[in-house]
């Protein structure tokens, strides 16, 4: 990565979840958007602690939103969180998770750095690498620290989440027992 950017932060290995890469979806109304809940394994030390730095950054560069000094961090909205206390799933036990979000979509690249088109290339469940942009927000009273999604390098295919499997999973080769042989009489020819 060649940004000096403090608030740029590229993770190690993550699983995506919640995984909205190709088209922009809306929720409750609002401007559609590109979006991916990202779970870090706590184990990834040096990616916790440049997210923590990229919040701190964030916070300081954004003063001049929170009113021209850096109110205490229990006071602020943060986009780290723990999927331990948060989330009643597996895939975020054990795991810190963001989630991020952009107007623009992202680029998609596989470990080759070879462009995804294939839409099902990308999924809820793969691992990947994601660059995350940590900016500071005040809106209607709500202040805090937001996460922007950059760009996701997909590394490696993981179980599907949300309980979808793929139609070649969930299906077996099925012979007709009412078809005709070819060259036979198909009523419907």
């Amino acid at each position: 990565m060649t940004t000096n950017d403090p608030k740029i932060v590229m993770t190690g290995i993550v699983r995506l979840s919640y995984l909205n890469c190709f088209e922009p979806k809306s929720i409750q109304g609002s401007k559609p958007k590109y979006s991916a809940s990202i779970i870090i394994p706590k184990t990834d030390t040096d990616t916790l602690n440049k997210i923590q730095a990229a919040i701190d950054a964030a916070i300081k560069e954004g003063v001049g939103k929170f009113g021209g000094k850096i109110p205490p961090k229990g006071a602020l909205k943060l986009p780290l969180r723990d999927g331990d206390i948060e989330r009643d799933d597996e895939a975020y036990q054990g795991a810190m998770f963001v989630n991020a979000n952009s107007t623009i979509q992202p680029g998609i690249v596989d470990a080759n750095v070879q462009p995804i088109i294939e839409r099902s290339e990308m999924y809820s469940g793969v691992y990947a690498r994601v660059t995350l942009g940590f900016y500071a927000f005040n809106t209607n009273g709500n202040k805090g620290v937001a996460c922007g999604l950059r760009n996701i390098q997909k590394i490696r295919d993981g179980e599907p989440l949300g309980g979808r499997v793929s139609a070649e999973t969930e299906f077996t080769p099925f012979t007709d027992p009412f078809a005709t042989p070819a060259g036979g009489d198909d009523f419907l020819s």
